[in-house]
């Protein structure tokens, strides 16, 4: 009995600490590790350079695109990229997990920097899990630098911990960095939705997410790497060296190396391996062997500055990307399509409906249903939107966690039938001319509490590509349409969801869900008024 009062005693006491240790913020030295740092400067000193930049001069300042909407692919590009840089590799990430396809990747930009290749890592401390913080190890290589945004005082898992220290200290931890970017020797980049790890790239049968990267070449890079640096810059950036000391020693990289080596020969040993997959990826194959299927055209980057609050407050000059989304959105004249994995409108966004509404502008939106969401508060924030969107015209789908078509998904028939499948790309579609590509979802926490990055892109071949992937994923056997069903006699409104099940139409007058505990949770978090938040 004593050990188990001394036990909660110590655990206690943890919380404890750590709750007042959040209430202040990283000690002052660790800004000693700081170092500014540039882009490469010099992509036409390398092979990657050398091949896209020829292309460029052909088109008039233009850059060049193209979408990557398979998972594998995704993970294919990031390969190849750290296979072939020969000066630099920047990579900047919410999350960068430390499971299979990311330790295989982590090995590769180990092997890359051991052949001289100069590596800058930053990634978001908002949502790691045990065992990600094993790529911190890698800032005592001296080709690589790792930082940290934002990061929490307390290092552990504990969720209850890490609760009480984002409670005490909510102003300024609730900030979080959601850019997704990859850039190799200043030449390369990819973009989009995708972070790091299996679910991403779409080979784990417990959650399959699909997103979208895209491949630029050309000018837009440069700009690119720009957003990159100002990031990696920014006072919020803490190298890992002074975040955890312990873990960014040669001795820690040593282990987690060994680790590597060991975990990675199991799973190249496994035939039916993502890795054995990914060999044979034709599309990735065709990019890097000359410049086919580019799609050329003007863009324009559009991206939050690192002290985005303080933007928002006019306290500082920089940049908000919800501005010229808004523009995007305010100009569009016929029809908008969005794709968002979360959708949280808030007043201005339905302000923004309906002033398209009343110009006639036709408006399609697919989200997660709550089938698919891989986040349950946020589904529960965005059903208390669906009337008033139906209301404004709005034709409403929600993707299935089991696709009746796999094309258009990004997946396999195989993941496929797992029926995890969830939506985690953010695109939109303005009168088919234009496309926005990024990390922005259209909710709350997009719009005033993360920073974001995407690219608005001028070219109706990609917003036409775009539409193709809308109305794959949007056809009945596929997601579900929500409508408005008005009962005259009774006087009140009700939600129906329309789908296609084994070839025939069906129509659901309770919200489909994975169970009914499921539906039971939704319904008590939609009364927190969290909107805020989401």
């Amino acid at each position: 009995m004593r050990n188990q009062i001394s036990s909660r005693f110590k655990r206690l006491l943890l919380l404890l600490v750590s709750f007042l240790a959040a209430c202040s913020s990283l000690p002052q030295h660790v800004y000693s590790y700081q170092s500014y740092s540039l882009a490469f400067q010099h992509p036409e000193y390398t092979q990657l350079g050398r091949d896209f930049a020829k292309a460029a001069r052909q088109h008039d300042g233009r850059s060049g695109f193209f979408l990557l909407n398979n998972g594998l692919d995704g993970f294919v590009a990031r390969s190849e990229l750290i296979a072939r840089a020969q000066a630099s590799l920047d990579l900047q990430y919410f999350i960068f997990r430390e499971d299979k396809s990311g330790m295989v990747l982590t090995a590769q930009l180990i092997s890359a920097a051991d052949r001289g290749v100069k590596i800058r890592i930053l990634v978001d401390d908002g949502n790691t899990q045990d065992g990600d913080e094993r790529l911190l190890a890698l800032a005592s290589h001296p080709n690589i630098q790792v930082r940290i945004f934002n990061p929490f005082y307390y290092r552990g898992h504990n969720e209850l911990v890490r609760l009480l220290e984002m409670t005490a200290n909510k102003s300024e931890l609730d900030y979080r960095m959601h850019n997704k970017l990859f850039v190799a020797d200043n030449a390369v980049a990819l973009i989009g939705g995708r972070n790091i790890g299996d679910a991403y790239f779409q080979v784990d049968p417990d959650i399959q997410l699909g997103d979208d990267d895209v491949f630029t070449v050309g000018p837009m890079v440069k700009k690119l790497s720009q957003s990159f640096d100002e990031f990696w810059n920014s006072v919020r950036s803490v190298p890992a060296q002074a975040v955890v000391p312990e873990l960014a020693t040669a001795d820690a990289l040593d282990h987690f190396k060994q680790q590597l080596a060991v975990n990675l020969g199991s799973l190249e040993k496994q035939k039916e391996s993502f890795v054995n997959q990914a060999q044979s990826s034709q599309v990735l194959t065709r990019l890097f062997t000359g410049t086919p299927n580019l799609a050329w055209a003007k863009a324009q980057l559009v991206y939050d500055s690192p002290d985005k609050k303080d933007v928002e407050d006019d306290s500082l000059e920089g940049s908000l990307i919800y501005e010229p989304i808004k523009e995007a959105v305010k100009s569009t004249r016929s029809e908008l399509l969005i794709i968002t994995p979360y959708l949280i409108p808030g007043v201005e966004g339905m302000k923004l409906f309906q002033q398209l509404h009343d110009h006639d502008v036709s408006i399609r939106i697919l989200t997660n249903s709550l089938e698919s969401t891989p986040e349950l508060f946020a589904h529960a924030g965005y059903s208390r939107y669906r009337k008033p969107l139906l209301k404004l015209g709005v034709k409403l789908y929600e993707l299935r966690a089991k696709l009746g078509e796999v094309v258009g998904s990004g997946e396999t028939p195989k993941m496929i039938r797992y029926g995890n499948y969830g939506l985690h790309a953010k695109q939109y579609v303005f009168d088919r001319q234009r496309v926005f590509l990024g990390s922005m979802n259209f909710d709350q926490r997009s719009m005033h509490l993360n920073t974001e990055v995407g690219l608005i892109i001028d070219s109706s071949e990609l917003a036409k590509q775009a539409l193709e992937r809308f109305e794959r994923l949007t056809d009945a056997s596929n997601s579900y349409q929500v409508l408005l069903l008005d009962d005259s006699t009774s006087n009140s409104e009700s939600l129906v969801w329309r789908t296609k099940e084994d070839g025939k139409l069906t129509e659901y007058r309770a919200e489909p869900s994975k169970s009914r505990l499921q539906l039971i949770k939704e319904d008590l978090m939609s009364i927190l008024p969290l909107d805020d938040e989401l």
